[in-house]
């Protein structure tokens, strides 16, 4: 579960960070390319600090849900 909100939280960032970039300054580029760098540091290091609040937060790593 908590891969699946880190993805969607980086996926939204970015699409949000490019609407930004699009309609309101250029510059929200640099948070598109924050985000790919700290995805490209997370699988380097195997460390991710939302992963970590998650945790904090009780969000279990395992999909309950799945078949």
């Amino acid at each position: 579960m908590r891969n699946r909100i880190v993805r969607g939280v980086a996926g939204s960032f970015v699409l949000i960070s490019l609407i930004l970039a699009v309609y309101v300054n250029i510059n929200w580029l640099w948070f598109t390319a924050f985000v790919g760098a700290n995805l490209l540091q997370s699988s380097l290091t195997k460390w991710c600090l939302l992963e970590d609040i998650l945790k904090k937060f009780g969000v279990s790593d395992a999909d309950k849900n799945c078949c």
